[in-house]
């Protein structure tokens, strides 16, 4: 089997801050990641999911340093990138990109489109065979716009066509690793599908990894090879996304699952809906032992006291639990 990608290493990133109010301010650290062990295969991708405010994002930004990371190691291709600088940073760039969840916010509103994708090739100081602006032609015409756009400003795109275009900029160096942050979740359901077979096709196309950030468990059943379930910074579960959906261990995952919708009304009707109790705690100061002893139905003292390790079942399921559902 071939080297991974990518590796990581008890990767942590907290952020300096304060709490409490005007008179009696107080420092703090948000523990955003908390400690993950990754790896990620040549041409594998891997479906990062929570709730909003469990670390998806932070850990995809902090993979690509664009967030340094606190502790822990980032090896890419075999190297440690962990404390690597920014104009060390840059000819690694080629090879790992991002993809960002509002694609209005992250094309320069005062730039074409043709210049936003051009740029990728200036900033690395790179022309391509036949030239920059045949080259964003092709990319265009790639992702499916009409190439004789490339004069056009973001905002005479609809947003299915904006993502396109940031799709367009993050595989014009041809990488290897692109981490997609929830890149359809502000997409209408029948766009979203068209931007999803796109990324398996440029896959399939370019030997491409994936970290597939994302809420909608649906979308992440349909184009991720394994999946990664995150709460409060930290690792819940890791799985085959078959093994994952049909078996989950973990109650916080069985808790998620069992909110996706399903088109079956009788389906539906038959299936256990599971409420959580309570809020996400904040992660200035998580619970101790398992983060989510607050608010699952199985916490006993032992949960409440000692923090459960990532252990590792058949077909190399993996669960942080003390008492995981058969």
């Amino acid at each position: 089997m071939s080297e991974p990608i990518l590796k990581l290493e008890g990767l942590k990133k907290h952020f300096n801050t304060t709490t409490g109010g005007a008179f009696n301010k107080k420092k703090a650290v948000l523990k955003a990641v908390d400690g993950i062990d990754l790896e990620v295969n040549p041409g594998e991708t891997i479906g990062l999911v929570g709730e909003s405010g469990c670390g998806k994002t932070t850990a995809g930004r902090t993979i690509l340093k664009l967030y340094e990371p606190t502790d822990g190691k980032i090896i890419f291709n075999g190297e440690d990138i962990t404390n690597y600088s920014p104009a060390k940073m840059k000819p690694l760039r080629r090879e790992m990109q991002m993809i960002f969840q509002d694609p209005f916010a992250s094309l320069n509103p005062r730039q074409t489109v043709g210049t936003i994708i051009a740029n990728m090739f200036e900033i690395q100081g790179i022309t391509p065979p036949g030239g920059v602006e045949n080259e964003v032609r092709a990319l265009m015409e790639r992702v499916g716009l009409n190439p004789e756009h490339l004069n056009r400003y973001p905002h005479e795109f609809s947003g299915g066509q904006r993502q396109r275009i940031g799709v367009a900029r993050a595989i014009a160096l041809k990488p290897k690793l692109i981490v997609a942050d929830e890149p359809v979740s502000a997409l209408d359901v029948s766009i979203q599908a068209q931007v999803v077979n796109l990324l398996e096709d440029l896959q399939d196309e370019f030997n491409l990894s994936y970290i597939f950030v994302a809420h909608d468990l649906s979308v992440v059943q349909h184009i991720s090879d394994r999946v990664i379930v995150m709460y409060l910074g930290k690792v819940m579960e890791e799985a085959s996304k078959v093994d994952l959906f049909a078996n989950p261990r973990h109650p916080y995952t069985k808790a998620l699952l069992s909110a996706v919708p399903t088109p079956d009304p009788v389906q539906g009707r038959k299936r256990e809906r599971i409420m959580l109790q309570g809020d996400l705690p904040s992660p200035i100061n998580p619970p101790s032992g398992c983060v989510f002893n607050t608010r699952c139905w199985k916490a006993t003292d032992k949960c409440r006291t000692e923090v459960p390790l990532l252990q590792i079942g058949k077909n190399n399921h993996k669960v942080a639990c003390h008492y995981p559902e058969n």
